[in-house]
Order: structure tokens, then sequence, then C-alpha cells
């Protein structure tokens, strides 16, 4: 006789492909995915906070978060990709190479116009 919501531990010979439970490598991925998608949350806090009247947060800790957006967008791809490669995960794989081809956009953005085409000082050739 058999209670009710009890059932046998499903082994994985048992359970289809899409139902198994994830292991170490499915959840090291999702933790990266859930990284990099925080990055722009990241960059906007400083201005979330001075809109809510805290300007001081954007005056002391605005460097400091946009270092770490820059960090979580530039990093989770490169290491999931990394952890994909090792783990055999094809799709991981094809997920943080298209993260990497987002996150590089605004990257190269503010370096060709923030570095490299810098207005120069009146006076001076660049």
């Amino acid at each position: 006789m058999s209670s009710l919501g009890v059932s046998p531990d499903p082994r994985s010979g048992d359970v289809p492909p899409d139902r198994r439970m994830p292991s170490g490598v499915d959840r090291v991925i999702t933790g990266l995915s859930c990284w990099w998608v925080a990055a722009p949350l990241l960059l906007l806090t400083p201005v979330i906070a001075r809109a809510m009247g805290f300007p001081e947060v954007r005056e002391e800790f605005g460097r400091i978060f946009g270092l770490a957006a820059l960090g979580s967008a530039v990093v989770a791809p490169a290491v999931g990709f990394v952890v994909a490669l090792i783990g055999s995960r094809r799709r991981a794989r094809r997920r943080f190479a298209i993260m990497g081809a987002v996150s590089s956009v605004p990257v190269l953005f503010f370096w060709v116009f923030g570095v490299l085409l810098a207005e120069c000082p009146d006076g001076y050739h660049c």
C-alpha cells in the first residue's frame, strides 16, 4: 500500500535526460549566468540611489559599482565558457559565447570613444 506524495527515489537510468537533477557544473553555469544578468543592475545602482535621494552613494561608490559591473560583464562569460567547455555543455558554450559578444559591444564602445578617440585639449594633436 503506497501513501500519497511518496515516490521511489529516481535513479539516473530511470529518469529521462530533461528531468535529471542538475550537476555541479550545471549549478556553476546557472550561477555565472545570473551573475552576468546582474551586471546592468550593478551599473545602474548608483543612479537609482541618487534618484531615490542618496547622492552620496553615487559620489562615493559610483566608480566601484561601475568596475564591478564591468568585471561581471567580462569575467562571467569567460569563466562560464571555460566551465561549459570542461563540462562538455554545448548549449551553455553557445550561450556564453553570445554573452561575451553582447558584453563586448559596450566595452569596445567605451574603449574606442572614451580612450582612443578622446578629445584633445586645445593646442595638442592626438
